[in-house]
């Protein structure tokens, strides 16, 4: 896939994360939208996957896909604050990224 097409599809798709994550935080940064493999581009993943990412001496909630490409993540945030918005995603139904995530810091 050419790099603009990736680039297109994958905004689309972390935009939607952006918006979900928006509603648990108040705010919420788009991140990645494109992936490389290889030489080859490829759109961020459809998959909402939630999971936290310490960040100097805070915490980021972050949306990802199933590879861990950061689609949205929020400010830097207290630990406490951050496992508040994570719990009430879990509950309310997100699935738990358990692997490396891909984070912009």
């Amino acid at each position: 896939m050419l790099y603009h097409q990736a680039a297109q599809l994958g905004q689309e798709r972390a935009r939607k994360s952006q918006h979900k994550l928006f509603q648990y935080s108040g705010f919420a940064f788009l991140t990645k939208t494109v992936k490389q493999n290889g030489e080859e581009f490829e759109p961020v993943g459809e998959e909402d996957l939630v999971t936290m990412a310490n960040v100097e001496d805070k915490t980021v909630v972050v949306i990802c896909d199933a590879d861990g490409y950061a689609k949205a993540q929020t400010k830097p945030l207290p630990l406490d604050q951050a496992k508040k918005i994570y719990e009430k995603m879990l509950n309310d139904g997100f699935k738990k990224f358990e692997g490396e995530t891909k984070v912009v810091k």
